[in-house]
């Protein structure tokens, strides 16, 4: 069976590329290499023995969307990575994150309809929960106003999934609400690539530790949680990506009680910047230099889920440890460095 993953040379997307070669699926990858590097292919062959059919594309490009499915008219479902995702990029410029994240989105569905039966995986995220009002949160929990034109693409995304799918039910999606994905393949054959600066907390930690970054700064110690600072929920990449293999399967095998089904992705615990720090510091041997500064505006004080209806419902569950994730996040760290 054929898969089209968009963006799948990024570092979830490449993660799933391989839980889907694993699991016998034929891939296709799809990405304008933006935020990727072209070398991650070698990766995905090193760890499965196999590499995806690769095309170099710009989905932004509704004919060359059109032109790829009529290429390829086989395509049984589309995983959909392809997105931009810094927050603070999106500050500056909302109308790149809303043509890429939503005009993208609107051209693949208006293929898809086309076809007798597909299957759809949306990669959202957790900040369409904004400040939840009860922790852990659930997927009944309300949707609040996006804090960022990213936040409201992943938003107004779901809202465009389930409009699409209450009047075409040959189309069949499942939108997944990620927590914190870190780490990498214990291979360490394909990881975290941050172009730049690091926006996310663990790969500047693991560039802080290696000696890339001088200090890592933590945004403020003076939260109502523990020890004062912001509790987030960390996921393995690897427990993600195979999330997204068995809720493709579930649409496959025609499992999904309705044709479009949202589900929370974590670990069902909140972990605090420090608990990351010490995690760290645990697993590399190291002493890690970090300075607390001011809190950071638009900063969430906790946020983590309840896994419960991905557990009994998907019959999927998170198994790695922060500490599991954080070793191969420093390994996949050395790895690049060395």
């Amino acid at each position: 069976m054929k898969i089209l993953v968009t963006g799948g040379l990024g570092y979830i997307g490449s993660h799933t590329v391989v839980e889907l070669q694993n699991e016998g699926f034929e891939v296709v990858v799809i990405d304008n290499l933006s935020n990727s590097s072209i070398k991650v292919l070698d990766g995905i062959e090193a760890i499965t023995g196999k590499k995806p059919i690769f095309e170099e594309l710009d989905l932004r490009e509704k004919s060359k969307v059109q032109d790829f499915f009529k290429r390829h008219d086989d395509i049984a479902g589309v995983i959909h990575f392809a997105a931009s995702k810094a927050v603070g990029e999106s500050m500056e410029k909302p109308l790149l994150y809303y043509e890429n994240n939503l005009g993208v989105l609107v051209y693949i569905l208006q293929e898809l309809i086309k076809k007798k039966n597909t299957s759809f995986i949306f990669s959202s995220s957790c900040t369409v929960y904004g400040e939840a009002d009860n922790m852990p949160i659930t997927e009944d929990a309300p949707v609040k106003a996006a804090e960022s034109p990213y936040g409201n693409t992943k938003q107004v995304g779901e809202e465009v999934i389930s409009d699409t799918c209450r009047v075409n039910p040959n189309l069949k999606a499942i939108a997944l609400r990620y927590f914190n994905p870190i780490g990498a393949h214990p291979s360490t054959q394909i990881g975290e690539l941050p172009i730049g600066v690091p926006q996310n907390l663990v790969p500047y930690i693991t560039q802080t530790g290696v000696g890339l970054r001088e200090q890592l700064s933590v945004f403020g110690d003076d939260y109502p949680t523990k020890d004062g600072t912001c509790i987030r929920d960390y996921i393995h990449v690897v427990d993600l990506a195979k999330a997204h293999v068995i809720a493709l399967q579930r649409l496959i095998q025609g499992d999904n009680q309705e044709n479009y089904e949202v589900f929370n992705l974590g670990t069902g615990k909140g972990s605090s910047v420090l608990e990351v720090i010490q995690s760290f510091e645990r697993v590399s041997g190291k002493s890690l230099n970090y300075k607390i500064e001011d809190r950071r505006s638009g900063d969430v004080v906790q946020a983590y889920a309840n896994t419960q209806k991905a557990n009994e419902v998907l019959g999927w569950k998170a198994k790695s440890t922060l500490d599991e994730a954080m070793k191969s996040a420093w390994d996949w760290e050395c790895k690049i460095r060395s």
